[in-house]
């Protein structure tokens, strides 16, 4: 790969310092970030699609660079980030501020950096005369349960000719990673019935209940750990599932008439969490459930799924691979946090690979930061994969 020119090197710096600006929490709106790319583009003659939510607040931005009906490769980024606590910070967490080859701000790693190369490579794309396409793809919400994606993913899926490859450009130190595990998160309501504890056997404690639930997903989680399905290329080689929140009772001296908690499963990319998640449910519908609505009526077990995304699996598709594999050869392995790249897989059938600059060890953490050289190695990445693309 050939090292990026300073001039491009300074462009990602400075579009990367104007993302970082917009404050893209995924309780606000990341409209301001969308118009500022959509201009951009416009600059250099792109077209942009924008892909609003139901409430008009948020929007993906979908931009092809090159020939129209070949298969092309898409270079997809989030543009929400997780919240920054100001007083934790030793600089202002949506102002880019460089210190000892460091780029510091919320998203800088997570995951603005890749997006800042892919737009500074925009100049670039526009006067070569590429044999197949680029896609940039923007999408919003993906830090609470890439709910933005799937509408992004479908329009490209129903495109004449869709990408042949999605680079999701997650921190990775710009290491290939082949596959995701999925998530699947549950909310978890248990009504009883309230009156004084010193009369407790005469009621049904919601908080026991929750514990004795609560003790299934335990069980579930040690049977993955002990009996599989196994894929010894992820760190942790199996499913998980355990519980994450809980909350309930009123007083110390009320027996509890309401609990609540909520768990998830981090599933393998082939293991079917919705049938793990059925058989857990119909266990304690069958069991719990009836136990307590044989003391009252009124009460039991109440269900409410949160949000789910896919696993990504191996990238099967060798032609598709190469145009990443001839540049980075090694793949280091598989990942148990979440991406799009599941959605593009199993909803859009892109082939997709994880790929992108700065280390998820900075992800969602006070003081995030991207090291310069990381940027470096980005661009030259990206120039490698435009390079293919001239003489695909």
């Amino acid at each position: 790969m050939s090292k990026p020119n300073m001039s491009r090197l300074h462009n990602a710096i400075d579009l990367l310092g104007k993302l970082v600006a917009f404050d893209t929490t995924s309780k606000n709106s990341n409209l301001g970030l969308i118009h500022f790319v959509r201009d951009y583009l416009a600059e250099y003659g792109i077209e942009s699609i924008l892909i609003h939510d139901e409430t008009g607040q948020k929007a993906n931005l979908l931009a092809t660079i090159g020939p129209k009906g070949v298969p092309g490769i898409a270079l997809s980024g989030h543009t929400d980030v997780v919240p920054a606590l100001e007083t934790t910070w030793e600089s202002p967490a949506f102002e880019l501020t460089e210190r000892d080859g460091k780029l510091y701000g919320r998203g800088a790693a997570d995951m603005k950096g890749f997006s800042a190369c892919a737009l500074a490579m925009i100049p670039e794309l526009v006067k070569r005369d590429l044999e197949i396409p680029f896609h940039l793809c923007l999408s919003y919400d993906e830090e609470v349960g890439c709910i933005g994606v799937g509408s992004m993913v479908d329009h490209l899926a129903a495109m004449d000719t869709p990408p042949r490859l999605a680079v999701i450009g997650e921190p990775t130190n710009m290491k290939v990673i082949n596959g995701q595990k999925g998530k699947y998160s549950m909310r978890v309501g248990v009504t009883g019935t309230a009156g004084h504890s010193s009369f407790a056997p005469n009621h049904v404690n919601a908080i026991e209940y929750a514990s004795r639930a609560i003790n299934l997903i335990a069980e579930q989680a040690r049977e993955f750990e002990e009996n599989g399905p196994f894929d010894e290329d992820f760190t942790v080689p199996h499913s998980t599932m355990l519980t994450t929140t809980i909350s309930g009772g009123t007083a110390t001296n009320v027996t509890p008439e309401y609990c609540e908690f909520t768990f998830e499963i981090r599933h393998l990319p082939e293991h079917d969490a919705e049938a793990v998640i059925a058989g857990l449910q119909a266990t304690i519908m069958d069991t719990l459930d009836a136990e307590m609505k044989a003391k009252a009526d009124d009460t039991g077990f109440s269900f409410e799924k949160i949000f789910s995304y896919p696993g990504m699996g191996d990238c099967t598709d060798a032609e598709a691979f190469s145009y990443v594999s001839n540049i980075i050869p090694e793949i280091s392995g598989k990942v148990s946090y979440g991406s799009e790249g599941g959605v593009f897989e199993k909803q859009g059938n892109i082939p997709s690979i994880i790929c992108g600059p700065g280390s998820i060890r900075q992800a969602h953490k006070p003081n995030e930061f991207i090291e310069i050289s990381q940027i470096e190695e980005c661009l030259e990445f990206l120039d490698a994969l435009t390079n293919q693309a001239i003489a695909a």
